[in-house]
């Protein structure tokens, strides 16, 4: 299942799951899920793979909406890392039934290639470390079609409302060799960005990632569109989208200076989308830019864009299709109201744009990265408008949604994509981390801190934990360990005592060791537990703070008060 399904699923569970009772535990997955050689050539850096580096992607493509093919080509600019002695492979990746139809080297040498699967292995002639060079690949064929998009990935062969040609591709997991040649690997982004050139029907409109750089008619019944990006993009970021569209634009006042913003909509859409959009874009942009620091791509505009599935996070080009609705298709996954208040598609999916644009994870199974902080952005959105009451009771209320059905960090290399609670389970871990802290001064400067210190960059998600460690001057590691790699809710066991609280945790792994600190007008307390037992002397008003409920309530722990022994 990928990313696209696994998010619209993840939400609709957090609504159904509001009229279930929740779950106290969780089971283990009966068996491992089994990988075949195709999953491994997917998601690993094969030796085909790692020699060279993207530095561009150019891709065009013309789309046949009748027949549901597509043709077009994508010249791929590298440059060497490894330098061969003699003829060396390089992998492309390209999904069936579609089909490579020639290879020119540097522009003018026929490669020859082959295939296994959806993996192609081209020759290309020796190589020296440090160039740079260029393949371009010609394609074409029947194309996977998404039939029940955002439910599955692929091509998106629609119609709008009146009936008329309404194409766009959902690609996230699946991968965008579903659609174009590329190195279908989140590792490697073009460092110099990408184009997308579409032809089609001169009656329909055609858009495309960042900035429109060319129009022209062919005099034939068709109209070429380029667009270009600038900065590095996923894969699966870019996207084209075409159709009855009309556009309106603003410049809107960043942190980062003037920023171009355009509203892509279909034609019907633009009276209710003038005010609508404007509105709840100017919202996320204050609360991301003040908890991320500026959008990341400044270069390349914003862009939101009507879609006919549910919505996307693609760069500066992000996917929107909830009908102009507030909540999530005008549902609340809180169960406070607070879910109610802003048009959950347009501020999840352009959170992406800091976590999951501008830093991307290298390996799919690290995809709580981009899911986890995003669905914590829908929390610090509540509380930038609307208080931090209202964040605490967002945070809480979408845990409901967590299924602890398997980890949320799967197997690497492999393509592999772990539990959908890495969205409301992410978010309250890291809400968890924020409590435990109980400094949001050095909370907010490390969310900004990551987008600065991984600008533009693809990470592991061991690199996002150690900063999050070194900036905090703590161990979370166990912290990050214990919510990604098991199911298991940890418990946090206390009894007061003789003016002292004696506290441990269990069901967690060994050393779990998250922090508990509460805090109101008249008292604080910190506490360090671990999986022994210890304890500490309390004050009559901090035993007041330590009310199951209340610690239940601002960290993902269950919370098992004891009577004190004799």
């Amino acid at each position: 299942m990928h990313s696209i399904t696994r998010y619209t699923t993840a939400v609709a569970v957090l609504l159904l799951s509001a009229l279930l009772p929740a779950r106290s535990s969780a089971q283990q997955p009966e068996t491992a899920p089994a990988f075949t050689r195709a999953d491994t050539l997917r998601g690993t850096l094969t030796p085909e793979r790692t020699w060279w580096n993207v530095q561009r992607y150019e891709v065009a493509v013309t789309p046949d909406y009748n027949a549901k093919t597509i043709s077009g080509s994508n010249e791929i600019k590298y440059r060497v890392m490894r330098a061969n002695n003699g003829s060396t492979r390089m992998q492309i990746d390209l999904a069936q039934p579609l089909e490579i139809d020639s290879v020119l080297y540097n522009g003018n040498r026929k490669l020859a290639f082959q295939r296994y699967a959806s993996v192609w292995h081209i020759t290309v002639p020796q190589q020296q470390k440090g160039a740079n060079n260029s393949v371009l690949i010609y394609y074409h064929g029947k194309v996977h079609e998404a039939i029940r998009a955002p439910w599955d990935g692929g091509f998106i062969f629609g119609k709008d409302s009146l009936g008329r040609p309404w194409m766009t591709v959902a690609c996230q997991g699946l991968g965008a060799s579903i659609w174009y040649p590329n190195k279908d690997h989140q590792s490697d982004e073009p460092d110099q960005g990408a184009s997308l050139t579409m032809t089609v029907a001169d009656t329909l409109i055609a858009i495309g990632n960042g900035r429109l750089v060319n129009k022209h008619p062919n005099n034939n019944g068709t109209t070429t569109w380029r667009y270009n990006v600038n900065s590095p993009i996923s894969n699966y970021c870019i996207i084209p989208y075409i159709g009855k569209y009309v556009n309106f634009s603003e410049v809107y006042p960043g942190e980062k200076g003037p920023l171009d913003v355009n509203y892509r909509v279909l034609d019907y859409n633009l009276p209710k989308a003038r005010t609508y959009m404007p509105e709840q874009v100017h919202l996320m942009l204050k609360s991301m830019e003040h908890w991320f620091g500026p959008y990341p791509f400044y270069e390349d505009g914003y862009q939101l864009i009507d879609c006919s599935h549910t919505g996307m996070e693609h760069q500066s080009a992000v996917s929107y299709g909830n009908g102009y609705r507030f909540g999530y298709r005008g549902k609340d996954a809180s169960g406070y109201g607070w879910g109610l208040k802003f048009d959950f598609i347009i501020i999840h999916e352009s959170g992406h744009e800091w976590f999951g644009n501008n830093i991307t994870t290298n390996d799919l199974a690290d995809m709580w990265v981009h899911e986890g902080f995003t669905n914590y952005s829908e929390t610090l959105f509540t509380e930038y408008h609307w208080g931090i009451k209202a964040g605490n009771e967002y945070n809480y209320g979408i845990r409901k949604g967590i299924r602890n059905d398997s980890p949320i960090t799967p197997a690497y290399n492999v393509n592999a994509q772990g539990s959908g609670d890495m969205y409301p389970k992410g978010g309250n871990m890291i809400h968890s981390i924020r409590h435990s802290l109980n400094n949001d001064s050095l909370f907010r400067h490390i969310l900004r801190g990551l987008n600065k210190t991984f600008y533009h960059k693809t990470v592991d998600a061991a690199q996002v934990e150690a900063y999050i460690c070194k900036a905090t001057g703590y161990n979370y590691m166990p912290v990050f360990k214990q919510y990604l790699t098991t199911t298991q809710i940890p418990r946090l066991d206390y009894y007061l005592k003789n003016g002292r609280v004696y506290y441990r945790y269990s069901n967690c792994i060994k050393g779990f060791n998250l922090p508990i600190a509460l805090q109101n007008n008249a008292a604080h307390i910190r506490l360090l537990p671990s999986t022994t037992w210890q304890n500490t002397a309390v004050t009559k008003a901090q035993e007041q703070l330590l009310a199951a409920d209340a610690i239940r309530f601002m960290y993902y722990v269950e919370v098992n008060q004891q009577t004190p022994q004799p």
